[in-house]
Parts: structure tokens; C-alpha cells; sequence
């Protein structure tokens, strides 16, 4: 069940995120940051509880952290211009 919240959330901030940077707003950047959030937090007890290699785990969520943040990132910046 945590891993399809998992998935779920990484997927639906990904598109989030997406969607912020395609019409930015506060509320938007916070929810987008909130999905971040949950996604960290459900992977982090997934490599806790199952006990799975921590270096594929840590290098497919800073992709994942990099691309999201990326997208974050230029969307707050068009937002505040």
C-alpha cells in the first residue's frame, strides 16, 4: 500500500509540477511542494522498512528530486516576475 502511495505521489508531482510552471500560482507550488514532501517521506520508509540497497533508492530520488525542482524552481521564478 505505501508503495502505490508512493508512486502515485512522485508521479502526480511530477505533473503537478508540470502544471505549475504552465500556470503558476502560490497554491499550486505548495501543493506541488506537499506531493514532494510525501513522496520523500514514503520512500524514505520504504528503503527503512524493506531494507533495499540505499544507493539505487538515493540516485533515483535525486532524479527525481532534480527534475521536480527544476520545474519548481522555474515556476516560482515566473511566477515572482
Amino acid at each position: 500500500m505505501v508503495l502505490f502511495i508512493h508512486l502515485c505521489a512522485a508521479l502526480a508531482s511530477l505533473g503537478w509540477a508540470t502544471y505549475s510552471y504552465i500556470t503558476p500560482s502560490a497554491t499550486k507550488l505548495k501543493t506541488a511542494y506537499g506531493l514532494v514532501g510525501l513522496t520523500l517521506g514514503s520512500g524514505t520508509y520504504l528503503v527503512v522498512s524493506t531494507h533495499s540497497k540505499i544507493l539505487s533508492a538515493c540516485l533515483s530520488g535525486l532524479l527525481y528530486l532534480a527534475v521536480t525542482f527544476g520545474f519548481l524552481t522555474a515556476a516560482q521564478k515566473k511566477l515572482n516576475n
